[in-house]
């Protein structure tokens, strides 16, 4: 026999639902407040809880937030308030809670909600306890973290650069043994978004890059967003743009997905992972392209973990793809990795030096601190590969700035956008 707990601080209202389910042939459990219902969840995992929202010592939604982040979370739970909003059921939801009920609950209401929790059965498995593929130092782990919190039936933002994982993310959210389904062509989205749903019902939808929609593959969105829940489909989307600034983008689809959100931090933001995820990217390629066993040397390690990578994993995956098929010894050395990257270390003798010096100290001022600022730049610029945003970086010149300089000096740069 299922047996329900009932979390609510009103006598009246814990009698009149014990003495409707009892008669619907549910074994059924009381408790008046949030300690109560630690207590009791803690003694054993009921099927289902009816849970109170506003209770005098721990609030119903503080309690369900607790449950998913310390795994308590093994039942499908439905919240109740009789001072419930819109506000608070979204809250629930995206927390979480199967269901919303508002008091006074009649009836019929309360069975059919009871009904289809209990017809949920088992529910899915833990998330993993890592984020493959991205690392395991606390920015990673932080990010996993939020992960869990955000593992419920509403939509989930990714804000994302391209290559920093937002795959990654929605692969961890998948429920194993569920449908999977990341089109990497979005032109069909405003021809047959019901496909779509199709494709994924019961499991994951992922659509990277929405930030690109046109304004009829918006219309689609909005169609998959309205009826996703007939479907049981979870909908994760990334994008690299800002959506709430974005031209001709719909407000509509813009509060919907970003109603739960989070930020994927770029490669640059967690390099304590880069050695392992280096390592781990070799192993791949040698198993991929059948060759003899590679090792990076600690030094060739630290170069690769000092670059910025603007294409985040992606561009560290095909770097490291390339230096385990044209290295030619079992270990990767710092040479060949400052080599592929363009790192040049310039050596110049101190008699150079010296009469670069003498020739500048016959300038005048100005004319003598123009000709070092060019000679610096130039040699900052090849060191950089001709790479601008890396240059400002490097010498801590604001980039707009130091375009302004390079142009007034005459110095030529590789082309990017401002």
């Amino acid at each position: 026999m299922s047996e329900i707990l009932v979390v609510d601080d009103e006598p009246g209202i814990r009698d009149v639902l014990q003495q409707i389910l009892e008669d619907e042939g549910y074994d059924v459990r009381l408790a008046e407040n949030g300690a109560q219902a630690r207590a009791a969840l803690q003694e054993r995992t009921p099927d289902l809880v009816l849970l109170d929202i506003w209770m005098p010592d721990l609030d119903g939604l503080t309690l369900l937030k607790e449950w998913v982040t310390q795994g308590g979370l093994k039942m499908p739970v439905i919240m109740m308030s009789g001072h419930g909003t819109i506000k608070h059921a979204m809250e629930a939801t995206r927390l979480g809670a199967f269901d919303f009920l508002e008091k006074p609950i009649s009836f019929k209401p309360l069975l059919e909600a009871v009904g289809r929790a209990m017809a949920v059965g088992i529910l899915p498995p833990p998330l993993p306890e890592r984020l493959a593929g991205l690392g395991s130092g606390e920015v990673i782990t932080d990010l996993a973290r939020r992960l869990r919190q955000a593992a419920t039936e509403a939509p989930l933002f990714l804000a994302a650069e391209p290559g920093a994982g937002s795959q990654a993310c929605a692969r961890f959210l998948h429920v194993e043994g569920t449908p999977w389904h990341a089109p990497t062509d979005l032109q069909t989205l405003s021809e047959s978004p019901m496909d779509w749903l199709q494709a994924a019902k019961g499991g994951l939808l992922f659509l990277a890059e929405i930030g690109t929609l046109t304004p009829m593959q918006q219309k689609g969105l909005q169609l998959i967003l309205a009826r996703r829940s007939e479907f049981g489909v979870r909908l994760v989307c990334s994008s690299r743009e800002n959506l709430a600034v974005k031209e001709g983008y719909s407000r509509e689809i813009y509060h919907a997905m970003t109603e739960s959100a989070l930020r994927v931090p770029p490669l640059r933001d967690h390099r304590e992972d880069i050695p392992e995820l280096a390592q781990a990217a070799l192993e791949g390629s040698v198993l991929r392209h059948g060759l003899e066993a590679k090792r990076f040397s600690e030094d060739a390690l630290k170069t690769l973990a000092g670059q910025n990578w603007p294409g985040n994993l992606d561009e560290l995956a095909s770097v490291v793809d390339e230096l385990a098929t044209t290295s030619t010894t079992p270990t990767i050395e710092q040479s060949e990795v400052e080599a592929r990257l363009g790192i040049i270390k310039p050596v110049v003798p101190v008699v150079a030096v010296s009469h670069e010096v003498d020739n500048l100290l016959a300038l005048p001022l100005k004319d003598a601190r123009d000709a070092f600022e060019r000679l610096y730049l130039e040699a900052l610029l090849k060191r950089c590969n001709g790479s601008v945003s890396r240059a400002a970086e490097e010498s801590g010149i604001e980039r707009t700035h130091l375009y302004r300089v390079l142009r007034k000096l005459g110095v030529r740069a590789g082309a990017e956008k401002l």
